[in-house]
């Protein structure tokens, strides 16, 4: 028989404390330290804007959190029952079951009335990070290969948060929102051929139906959540997974990334900051009344609440239809409602033009590299100017979605905003294209001026035979590198007419396309020229300058 003997003056050890058994037994099975290991010490660059997404994320996870609360007393019923709670008003009136809960919620749960704020105000902080989120990622190139899959998610996410939020907005069922729903069902209706289907659909009937709110509560609280909490994690994986972005500057190269580690250091961080995000999101709920349904009424199709306004990230699409002209055709004993129809292809096509950018980015610059490090939106001046622009239509069609608050609020004609937006609509954002990309060209040429020049001091001093000048201090190299580092690429051009036999070579529409977008992008006029090094040299060695 086999037996074990201690070596002399070895004291026999002791069992293992039962969290380090606990984690050995989950190691062993699922490898969580290799895991840990290798992402744990992650770095993650220090810059501010970065801290958009995690509005963002901290945001849908107050969302979630609050929305499970509310589910626990939310009656998703159009059920009609006689309102006999604590708010005196509405006490003896018909109503619907959700409508009614609601109502609990807000004067009889505890806390319910700061759990609705807090879920409003959370979901409209997520949609609107998103939206600064994204326009940071698209001004700074950080969309480029290979974030252009991860690029689309969070686009993806921004478009169903409009549509979850519409959703969540609607299930109280009271006036303000009933208004907004009547609303879609007539965007709905004016979809050719299917548009009755659809609308029947959604309804189970005709309009405002029975099963509308469990309808809409089902795909609020279940399917567009969890397509959306599958693209964050996918999104997290994918940033996981490349390298993180960092502007450049002094050490920052496309190999490497400069910051902070995940652990201890960003994690400290991140966290003291979900609490920051989620106490200011609390505050402002217990402070700002958001959303109050007792104000307006159940719903009941025969009216129609005074300034019917939804949130303000749909106000873009019933600013499209608002400010539409009626146009209508009637042929074969149907109706096509133009006036309607249009706007409803119009608003995915100008979303989903912002989604497609990096694809478009890159068959028109044929620039196939993986990219990490940013670029400052001045050094490229048509896609900023591109980014300025849509976010000047957004604007416009806003102000058209609200031309009834404009109106009575100002003293102004109704027409007259409609007639404003329905020019301005394709006048400003030109305008503000083309004011944006010359501002860009300035701020080029100050950098290439404090390149060569250095930074003005504000000494005047007078020379020898008279003149005045400005003294100017040298940048130094971090300062140099980081005005200097961006790139400056070649527009594509189609190449000769002729090939080697003189034969005469025709080049596609495609081609032709595709050099004048490159052109429009990186050609005369789009770029100044940064200073070589032996302009640098030449300047700082006292040639060609005071």
């Amino acid at each position: 028989m086999a037996t074990t003997t201690e070596s002399a003056g070895a004291k026999p050890r002791g069992k293992a404390p039962a969290g380090e058994r606990v984690a050995d037994w989950a190691d062993g099975r699922l490898g969580i330290y290799s895991l840990a290991k290798a992402n744990m010490r992650k770095i993650f660059p220090d810059h501010w804007s970065f801290m958009l997404g995690e509005i963002c994320l901290y945001s849908f996870i107050i969302v979630i959190l609050t929305g499970v609360y509310l589910t626990l007393f939310f009656h998703p019923s159009m059920s009609e029952v006689t309102y006999d709670g604590v708010y005196a008003p509405l006490q003896g009136i018909k109503m619907s079951d959700a409508y009614a809960s609601t109502l609990h919620i807000s004067f009889d749960v505890r806390g319910g009335l700061l759990m609705r704020q807090i879920h409003h105000w959370a979901a409209l902080v997520f949609v609107a990070g998103m939206f600064v989120h994204m326009f940071r990622v698209f001004f700074t190139g950080a969309f480029r290969k290979p974030r252009e899959i991860n690029y689309l998610f969070g686009f993806l996410l921004l478009f169903l948060g409009f549509f979850d939020g519409f959703l969540g907005y609607s299930l109280p069922d009271d006036l303000l929102s009933g208004t907004g729903i009547r609303f879609m069902e007539g965007a709905v209706l004016s979809v050719p051929i299917v548009g009755t289907y659809i609308s029947f659909f959604l309804f189970g009937g005709e309009f405002p139906g029975h099963d509308i709110v469990p309808r809409f509560y089902t795909i609020h609280v279940l399917l567009i959540p969890g397509i959306m909490l599958g693209l964050l994690v996918a999104h997290l994986i994918l940033v996981f997974y490349h390298k993180h972005t960092q502007f450049a500057g002094p050490g920052k190269t496309n190999k490497n990334v400069v910051g902070m580690p995940l652990l201890p250091v960003y994690m400290a961080k991140a966290g003291g900051f979900f609490f920051l995000v989620f106490g200011v999101i609390a505050a402002i709920s217990a402070l700002v009344s958001v959303n109050p349904v007792w104000s307006y009424g159940p719903y009941r199709p025969d009216q129609v609440s005074t300034d019917a306004q939804p949130d303000w990230y749909m106000g873009f699409a019933e600013g499209l239809i608002r400010v539409m002209p009626g146009w209508e055709i009637n042929a074969w004993g149907h109706t096509l409602q133009l006036g309607v129809f249009i706007p409803l292809t119009v608003f995915p096509l100008v979303m989903a033009f912002m989604g497609a950018w990096p694809f478009i980015e890159s068959w028109a610059t044929g620039d196939k590299r993986e990219h990490h490090l940013l670029d400052r939106p001045r050094n490229k001046p048509v896609r900023t100017g591109i980014g300025a622009a849509w976010i000047a239509v957004y604007c416009v069609l806003l102000l058209g979605g609200g031309n009834d608050i404009f109106a009575t609020r100002f003293h102004l004609s109704i027409n007259t905003i409609t007639w404003f937006v329905r020019i301005g609509v394709f006048v400003i954002p030109v305008i503000v294209f083309v004011v944006t990309k010359r501002w860009c060209l300035g701020l080029q040429r100050r950098d290439r001026d404090k390149v060569l020049h250095g930074r003005e001091t504000g000494i005047i001093k007078r020379l020898p035979h008279g003149e005045f000048i400005e003294i100017h201090e040298p940048l130094p190299q971090g300062a140099l590198h980081t005005l200097t580092a961006h790139e400056q690429p070649k527009p594509l051009e189609i190449g000769p007419t002729v090939d080697k036999n003189g034969v005469e070579r025709k080049a596609g529409r495609i081609t032709k396309l595709r050099t004048k977008l490159s052109q429009g992008l990186y050609g005369e006029g789009t770029q100044i020229p940064k200073p070589d090094a032996e302009e640098f040299k030449e300047i700082q060695s006292g040639h060609g300058h005071h």
